[in-house]
């Protein structure tokens, strides 16, 4: 049996290239026992495939269930599948088959597979790997040979992520997977279809066909079809039955379709996804910066402290400008008011003096010194004033304190142990 003569037997229109080699896979896999999983968007006509599969393989004779997993509730989806016991739960009176018994030898076709609820999918995981399975309110276990094809219109990678479907039981699943390309990417079978669907309408309510202009069918086939094929079926037949002339142009068919944009470019999935991805990229970006900023305000102390025990050469006039800057940037960072002259320091050699300079060398030529004007406290003093009350804030939390001052935890580690505060 061909494509071709597939398409015809079940009904399936179009030419796509994608659409004809997922009907040529399943015609391979069909003669096999292999668990087949459909995917694709919604309306595209997944429920086809399961039905090509079953009809070409060995078990075309035997038994064909179709179970929309969506449709039943969740407290009934067990018994449903696997049967129940008399007396299992309430209202159970008699005892009652599953679908899996009852398909027996033959095919069950999963729709919306990504539905189940996660202590159903361990059970159907069993019956997966070993035929095996028990009814609910028993514990008795039962053998069934049977063919399983899933189809679902959701990301199950991205639910397996959100702990919402088990990755074994995609595995065993997907064992052949089957893609269906959304109708917005088989451009020619878009009025193929519209045909098709207008034809079929007009012979149900004894009508004359719709026929579009060609700026019509060029709206038709631009439009994005978020609906796919079923959404087309559903707009034909609204024109069909509405319009009361034949010959349908773009500005009558532009009624029906909602939110339309000429434009064919792919639309964004989810807008609140992409939101959420650059406020995550954003927290990044800022930790990354304040973390930078730390070991900026780091290097520069340690340069600073250097510059103290004469371990840079501070004659150099880059050197001292250099070295201006940094004194400037720690004490800002300080929140000291600092007041910059051009005329050398005296060391203070007495104690009560009122104010006690942050850097002085005597053989520095044009070096600026700077004073503080409202403190009498030295830059060490200062700093370990601030360490000191940070640790008490956060009463001897060292990552917390770290953070507050705006050095790593590591730098403030060895200030601890510098200054000797407990």
């Amino acid at each position: 049996m061909t494509v071709q003569q597939i398409k015809q037997r079940f009904e399936i229109i179009g030419t796509s290239e994608a659409l004809e080699r997922s009907i040529a896979k399943a015609m391979r896999v069909a003669p096999t026992d292999l668990s087949v999983l459909v995917t694709g968007e919604s309306g595209t006509g997944k429920e086809n495939f399961p039905k090509i599969i079953h009809q070409l393989s060995n078990r075309k004779h035997k038994k064909y269930i179709a179970v929309n997993c969506g449709a039943i509730p969740e407290g009934t989806i067990d018994s449903e599948l696997f049967g129940h016991e008399k007396g299992a739960f309430t209202g159970a009176q008699n005892a009652r088959q599953g679908y899996f018994e009852e398909a027996d030898g033959g095919t069950i076709f999963l729709d919306e597979v990504g539905e189940l609820p996660l202590q159903t999918q361990v059970r159907l995981l069993r019956v997966i790997e070993t035929g095996e399975f028990i009814k609910v309110g028993s514990s008795k276990v039962q053998k069934t040979d049977i063919r399983i094809v899933a189809a679902t219109n959701v990301n199950l990678p991205e639910n397996i992520q959100k702990g919402k479907f088990r990755e074994d039981l995609f595995y065993r699943l997907s064992t052949v997977p089957l893609t269906l390309p959304a109708l917005r990417n088989r451009k020619a079978d878009i009025y193929l279809l519209f045909r098709k669907f207008s034809s079929d309408f007009a012979e149900k309510y004894t009508m004359p066909p719709i026929r579009l202009t060609e700026d019509a069918q060029h709206l038709l086939m631009n439009y994005a079809w978020p609906g796919n094929i079923r959404q087309l079926k559903n707009i034909t037949e609204q024109i069909s039955i509405i319009e009361t002339e034949r010959n349908i142009t773009s500005e009558e068919i532009l009624k029906y379709l909602p939110n339309y944009s000429s434009s064919s470019l792919p639309a964004i999935a989810s807008k609140k996804n992409q939101s959420e991805g650059f406020e995550n990229e954003r927290e990044i970006l800022y930790k990354v910066l304040f973390d930078l900023k730390g070991d900026v305000t780091d290097l520069k102390k340690l340069v600073l402290e250097m510059a103290r025990t004469n371990n840079i050469d501070t004659d150099d006039t880059e050197n001292s400008r250099i070295l201006t800057q940094i004194i400037k940037d720690v004490n800002s960072g300080n929140e000291r008011q600092l007041t910059t002259t051009s005329e050398p320091e005296k060391e203070s050699s007495e104690e009560g003096d009122d104010f006690s300079p942050i850097y002085s060398n005597p053989d520095t030529d044009g070096f600026q010194h700077h004073e503080v004007i409202e403190e009498s406290l030295s830059l060490e003093e200062k700093e370990k004033e601030m360490i000191a009350k940070a640790l008490e804030k956060y009463k001897g939390k060292r990552k917390m304190a770290a953070s507050e001052l705006g050095i790593s935890e590591r730098t403030l580690y060895r200030k601890i142990k510098e200054y000797d505060l407990n």
